[in-house]
């Protein structure tokens, strides 16, 4: 059990005492409604509510944040209206619940295509209007998956591949690693229970076998550093989380010996140049594995994630260790994702418009470009576009929204963010239709490729293009890889009466 103490003690913003006083209110009035309430597993309803509370404590959230996580199940499962949500805690608090009851409804697991698609679009939208909303249903959903052991076997199955496939790849995409981690960790327990059993005893042996070198590397890499003159925040160890390392050691014959990142050590230190200047000194004390260096701060990946990967020899070159460089700043990122930016925004005054892509202009809400969360803005415009294409926009989010994405330039450095195994069509189409139109030939970091070339994440591509008013190859249409380039190609070809 925990009680509201422990979700104030867990926050990460200064408490004032109107915030305090917010945050108490909501619990007060919340206990109040959830009274007498029980839940599968036999607690207090009230016990869910705070857990939700506490997940988004733990990631940064604010303290309107926190209140809506405590409200979110009162208008749906008590006899209070939102209207009395609204009149006691106001219009902003009560339009973050409204969303969260929304999303409540949406089974994604329909037993209809059509109907699945359609609860998709409805959760997508729901994000673009309010990421907040998102996250509160994000920080619910982890403590369901906590609890899950409490509901029959089929509603487990289904909750636990919805959380793994819809779920753990949204956390994913905003870039909040902590609870990605967990959500996929949980559901794995309960899609696969031998895997998950194996991959736990596996990392526990390696872990204990390992642990005592893993100390006396980070005890030498912090003198050292100390020595040298940088300033270490923090030194830690970490492990491969059980679903990712299983997914690894599967491809491996389930080999220990061949997986780099088994274990690993996580160095934070003030500044980037530090990151830099870190890596040439951990280098001088161990030996780096060849072809493992992996700079995230220089080119970071698309949702976020910043830090320099090494991959060293460890003591007498028993097994390998990797190492993370980051900043305070990186690590806060890495675990919180997008949620961080509520903890860099204290004392600003932001609202949540700023961060999601709104700025308010003599009393107007207008869109305003926003880099960090720039896709919740392409996520919006790809729904009106795709309209009520429902077999488009069901592929569209297989594509471009759960799988790995990559990074690649345009020959004057604009960084193009792509899905994995994109092809030049689909770059010349993300820079502009009638480039896309034209093209009739790619470079990939200055040599020849053929337009349906695999894009490798970093390159430089450039699009070479026809003079003359050109239409696309149908042909094109078997290996593009984003709706975007699949709907301008048909729709050019249907305009030309070539389809």
């Amino acid at each position: 059990m925990i009680t509201i103490e422990t979700v104030l003690k867990n926050l990460r913003f200064q408490l004032t005492p109107d915030r305090e006083k917010l945050i108490r209110k909501a619990f007060e009035f919340a206990e109040k409604a959830h009274k007498g309430q029980k839940r599968k597993s036999g607690e207090e309803y009230i016990q869910h509510s705070l857990h939700t509370a506490l997940n988004l404590a733990r990631i940064g959230m604010r303290s309107r944040t926190i209140t809506a996580g405590l409200l979110h199940d009162v208008p749906e499962d008590t006899q209070i209206t939102l209207k009395e949500v609204e009149k006691e805690f106001g219009k902003e608090i009560a339009f973050i619940v409204d969303g969260v009851t929304k999303l409540g409804k949406i089974k994604l697991r329909g037993t209809k295509e059509d109907l699945y698609i359609e609860n998709l679009r409805k959760m997508f939208l729901a994000m673009a209007q309010d990421i907040r909303v998102v996250i509160i249903k994000l920080a619910d959903r982890l403590h369901n998956m906590e609890t899950l052991e409490a509901l029959p076997d089929d509603k487990r199955e289904r909750i636990a591949r919805e959380t793994m496939e819809v779920f753990a790849p949204i956390a994913n995409r905003l870039g909040i690693g902590d609870m990605k981690i967990k959500l996929e960790d949980l559901s794995f327990k309960f899609l696969d229970p031998n895997g998950y059993q194996e991959v736990k005893e596996i990392t526990e042996k390696a872990y204990s076998h390992r642990k005592k070198i893993m100390d006396q590397v980070m005890h030498t890499l912090k003198e050292n550093l100390t020595k040298e003159n940088i300033e270490v925040i923090n030194v830690y160890g970490r492990t491969k989380s059980l679903y990712r390392l299983y997914q690894k050691l599967k491809a491996h014959e389930m080999d220990t010996a061949k997986v780099y990142d088994l274990i690993g050590i996580r160095i934070v230190v003030p500044n980037i140049a530090d990151c830099y200047e870190t890596l040439g000194l951990v280098h001088k004390y161990y030996r780096p594995l060849i072809g493992r260096i992996k700079d995230y701060i220089s080119l970071p990946k698309p949702n976020g994630y910043q830090s320099i990967h090494t991959t060293i020899f460890g003591p007498k070159e028993k097994f390998f260790l990797e190492i993370q460089i980051r900043t305070q700043k990186m690590d806060n990122e890495a675990e919180f994702g997008i949620a961080a930016h509520w903890i860099y925004s204290e004392g600003k005054k932001k609202s949540w418009r700023d961060l999601i892509g709104f700025t308010k202009v003599n009393n107007a809400i207008i869109e305003k470009p926003d880099e960090d969360v720039l896709w919740v803005q392409q996520l919006r415009e790809w729904q009106k576009e795709l309209n009520k294409d429902g077999d488009a926009f069901l592929e569209g989010l297989k594509i471009e929204f759960f799988k790995n994405h990559i990074l690649a330039f345009s020959p004057k450095g604009d960084i193009i963010d792509l899905p994995e195994d994109a092809t030049p069509i689909d770059f010349a189409y993300k820079v502009h239709s009638e480039v896309g139109n034209r093209a009739v030939g790619a470079r990939a970091d200055q040599k020849m490729v053929p337009l349906d070339y695999k894009i490798r994440n970093g390159e430089i591509i450039e699009i070479i293009t026809s003079k003359e008013h050109k239409n696309p190859n149908r042909e094109w249409l078997r290996f593009v890889r984003t709706s975007n380039a699949r709907s301008r190609i048909k729709s050019t070809l249907i305009k030309e009466g070539l389809l």
